[in-house]
């Protein structure tokens, strides 16, 4: 209502000659004034919106039939249900208005008290309740095309960085309960070329949890979702190390793998500085159980020996590896944020050696320090980027509490993220 500056509007149109309207007999000059700012009452209608009660007054003033100035100050309710749709052009939510009534609450008029009995009971009750809800139910029609604007950003093509786009589509008409409306989404998860990327779970509806803060809003996100929008950003993960110093790593040459795996000493009895290069050959995977979520990187490490007047650097040894990154989520504006720590290195194998063969378990700990100094803070900056949540009628998500929570898909059980506002 105030975005719409309906009140003021409704007030400035009251005493202009409309098409069809007739004025209100023995009241010339009408105006209205002193509208109060209205108490909007909402209760949810199961299988159809919602029910709305506007409570509000006004001030009419006119000149009346005797030839005096006449006031009449009114106190009315608005009532009218708001049934919950799907346009067909758009597939948005929108609210469509029904069933508008005006009760009025009291009238008191400034006319002489020995006339008020005739003149209130028979003309103003009378003439008001033919003339208010005219006057007042275009103004919820009105105020209900702005909240219907605030659908419209829902189905907009959000960017993730330079790399793709997310996008919420509405797959079926929002239900209504007794205490709250559920909307269903199908996120489309699209690259910078035009390919789409579909979650494992796509289709799969989500069961809420039960427990929650009562009048809050709350959003569900699936793992299999951010795990088909991290592939987005699967490329930048891949991450080449030039400079060896790192973090809080001391300075990383020949001379530091010698102390793992001597055959390096031999190969180069001047140290050398080392290049490092990690690549990342599986989608990345997010799974959660209750209160953890974890990222699943698989791939590669690579170390080189580095040689001067730019030429090549030696390889010395090409890794597999596969380690999990713990995840904290948080929010900021409309976009869910990511920061990661070493979780555990789950395997480690050797793919390939030019320094002959070595126990791969005696990097286990070299390889840890490396990933938590010198590879992690990179994802971290990649994933500031943040994802995009839907918008769901200018909901300030900054206001969110963020819980990993598992919760029921179907017959399986499947893991979410649960977002309180």
């Amino acid at each position: 209502m105030d975005e719409s500056h309906i009140l003021e509007k409704m007030a400035a149109e009251a005493g202009k000659k409309r098409p069809g309207v007739k004025p209100i007999k023995g009241i010339t000059n009408l105006k209205v004034k002193d509208v109060q700012l209205p108490v909007i009452t909402l209760s949810f209608v199961p299988g159809v919106g919602i029910f709305q009660c506007v409570s509000t007054g006004m001030t009419i003033t006119g000149k009346s039939f005797m030839g005096g100035n006449m006031e009449i100050i009114v106190v009315l309710n608005i009532t009218a249900t708001n049934r919950l749709l799907q346009d067909e052009e758009t597939g948005l939510p929108t609210f469509k208005s029904e069933g508008c009534e005006v009760i009025l609450v009291s009238v008191k008029t400034n006319l002489p008290s020995n006339m008020l009995p005739k003149v209130v009971n028979k003309f103003l009750y009378s003439t008001l309740h033919k003339v208010l809800p005219g006057l007042m139910c275009p103004a919820i029609d009105a105020v209900l095309v702005y909240v219907n604007r605030k659908w419209a950003n829902l189905s907009a093509p959000m960017p993730v960085g330079q790399v793709g786009t997310v996008k919420y589509v509405l797959t079926s008409i929002p239900t209504t309960t007794a205490s709250y409306i559920q909307v269903d989404l199908n996120p489309v998860v699209q690259q910078q070329e035009g390919n789409t990327i579909e979650p494992a779970d796509a289709g799969e509806p989500l069961e809420f949890p039960e427990d929650y803060a009562k009048g809050s809003s709350r959003l569900l996100l699936s793992a299999a979702f951010l795990t088909a929008e991290l592939a987005l950003l699967q490329k930048s993960f891949d991450v080449n190390f030039q400079d060896m110093v790192i973090g809080k790593l001391p300075s990383q040459t020949t001379e530091t793998l010698a102390g793992f795996i001597p055959e390096v000493a031999e190969a180069y009895p001047k140290p050398k500085p080392l290049v490092a290069q990690i690549r990342i050959n599986k989608p990345p995977t997010v799974t959660a159980k209750t209160g953890k979520s974890l990222l699943h990187l698989h791939g590669t490490l690579q170390m080189f020996a580095a040689r001067r007047r730019g030429r090549a650097p030696v390889s010395l040894f090409l890794l597999e590896i596969h380690f999990n990154l713990r995840i904290q989520y948080s929010v900021r504006e409309d976009r869910l944020q990511m920061a990661t720590s070493l979780d555990r290195l789950l395997s480690l194998s050797r793919a390939s050696s030019s320094v002959g063969t070595f126990n791969v378990k005696e990097l286990t700990g070299f390889i840890k320090g490396y990933l938590q100094e010198a590879y992690i803070p990179v994802i971290n900056d990649v994933l500031q980027v943040g994802l995009p949540l839907p918008g769901f009628l200018d909901m300030n998500y900054n206001l969110a509490e963020v819980d990993i929570v598992e919760v029921r898909k179907g017959r399986p059980r499947g893991s979410t993220l649960s977002a309180s506002e």
